[in-house]
């Protein structure tokens, strides 16, 4: 523990240099600003940058791209609660409750809320990372494909409670959503499936203009036929948050960074499916779980927290054994390889003042941001008094943007005009879009490594039953589902009032 101090007493004297913390600061602004447009992500962000790093010795190179991945999951918000578009696939739960606490008027209450929890989960799972980084990466070398198969059953069971006010239309939602993303080539043999002979759709439908189109044009098109003239419904009130909000939310920043830390461990587990198992957390053990979907602050507390603590869970496998844990970090992987500085147990014998420089860069890192986007808070929500007929066409042109930039294609903006139609129709239909996202999210992992098990264990199904970690997460995915049915049903009027819409 001494040892451990001492090292990172060393590291805070080397990211704390002006050059380094200049890069940081660098990396923490750019981030934000990928976060809050729509699409373009970490991934992009650390992809366009990389190149540009080169000319940069390794630790202040790292440490702004390092930087701009988790100042991504802090700006992802910002939009999800203004204008209901999530920068980032994680920021899809937030805008469940962020954008209606917006409509209230209570949006500088949101985003302060958003950087908090980003600030005290991103703060807090760092001392996981800081002190028990190799036992907890053994320990993610446990899952094999039947213990990802049951992760992904397990969080599949959020579909119950992201269904709204019926089951059957959240169960349909969530199976078009495997439906699309069966679309392309099968991960495992290549062969192309439901693309009848299209090329743009041989390369599948990318999530983020699906999100885009869901969420962006849905809600455009829904305000024109209301008429909207102004984004907030009432006088904008309560920027900053009071004491009894920070009592209220902090049990739910201490869960959801718990689960986003753990999960985060996983290799494939990203933020996106955190910040959805963090808020259905909180919605199963609240007294209220009708508020959820209405403008409930820990609805934005929780997936914010979740995610912004996955991305510190995720430097764990990465640097104990040279393990990313999703795209953004295998690029990331890309730069450390490229400067000669091969992550794995040696990189902290090898490389000791690097890798602890880069770890306190992240703690100075996140009080950047806290620094950086609290006194943007006024700013940012004062961005929906701009009356509705000038807002509306410049979200649409940023958001059609980001649906271009991911891989730089005029047909995802098509799918983005597609999808933004039917998240119109699906909500005039009342059928709830965020069962359709997560199984979107989730639909690779779960198709690859359900085949991969099988072929383990030559079609044999029980082998999910003859592992205790894979049986443990099924048996408690179905408990999980089994109490949400039950709680929706056994008391009628109660389950009236629960059944609130998750949109």
């Amino acid at each position: 523990m001494l040892e451990t101090l001492s090292q990172l007493m060393n590291g805070f004297a080397i990211a704390l240099a002006p050059q380094n913390l200049l890069f940081g600061f660098i990396g923490c602004l750019l981030g934000t600003l990928i976060g809050v447009l729509p699409g373009i992500g970490p991934t992009s962000g650390i992809a366009m940058l990389l190149p540009l790093t080169t000319i940069l010795e390794p630790t202040a190179a790292i440490i702004m791209l390092a930087g701009l991945y988790y100042g991504a999951m802090y700006g992802g918000s910002t939009t999800a609660i203004l204008v209901n578009i999530p920068g980032e696939v994680s920021s899809v739960p937030t805008a469940l409750d962020g954008y209606k606490l917006a409509r209230q008027g209570k949006a500088g209450l949101a985003l302060s809320m958003a950087a908090i929890s980003s600030f005290v989960a991103g703060t807090l799972s760092l001392l996981g990372l800081t002190f028990f980084a190799p036992n907890l990466a053994k320990m993610a070398l446990q899952f094999g494909p039947p213990e990802y198969f049951a992760l992904m059953v397990l969080a599949l069971s959020v579909v119950v409670n992201l269904s709204g006010r019926s089951l059957l239309k959240g169960l349909i939602s969530g199976f078009v959503g495997f439906l699309i993303a069966s679309i392309g080539m099968d991960p495992m043999t290549g062969v192309n499936r439901f693309s009848f002979g299209n090329l743009n759709l041989m390369s599948g439908i990318d999530f983020i203009s699906v999100i885009i189109g869901l969420f962006a044009v849905t809600e455009i098109l829904s305000n024109v036929e209301e008429n909207a003239v102004d984004v907030y419904q009432t006088k904008l009130t309560g920027l900053w948050p009071k004491l009894s909000d920070l009592i209220y939310t902090l049990p739910a920043m201490l869960r959801s960074t718990v689960i986003g830390f753990f999960m985060g461990l996983l290799p494939g587990c990203s933020p996106g499916v955190t910040s959805f198992v963090a808020y259905d957390t909180e919605k199963r053990i609240s007294k209220n779980p009708e508020k959820f979907g209405t403008g409930e602050i820990l609805g934005v507390v929780a997936p914010e927290g979740a995610n912004n603590a996955t991305t510190s869970g995720g430097f764990v496998p990465l640097m104990a054994f040279g393990i990313p844990s999703g795209p953004a970090l295998a690029v990331l992987l890309g730069g450390l390889m490229m400067y000669g500085l091969q992550p794995g147990p040696t990189l902290f014998e090898k490389h000791g003042d690097f890798v602890w420089a880069v770890i306190a860069s992240m703690y100075v890192g996140n009080v950047i941001l806290l620094i950086l986007n609290l006194p943007l808070v006024g700013l940012w929500a004062k961005l929906c008094k701009v009356p509705y007929p000038i807002l509306a066409p410049m979200v649409l042109v940023f958001s059609f943007l980001g649906a271009y930039s991911v891989r730089f294609k005029l047909f995802d903006v098509g799918i983005a005009l597609v999808f933004g139609l039917i998240g119109w129709i699906m909500k005039k239909t009342d059928f709830p879009a965020s069962p359709l996202i997560l199984c979107l999210i989730l639909a690779d992992m779960f198709e690859t490594s359900l085949k991969q098990s099988l072929s383990m264990s030559q079609g044999n199904p029980l082998i999910f039953l003859s592992r205790p970690i894979s049986l443990a997460l099924i048996v408690i995915a179905l408990l999980l589902a089994g109490f949400s049915i039950y709680t929706r049903y056994s008391d009628p009027k109660k389950a009236a009032q629960m059944m609130v819409e998750s949109e």
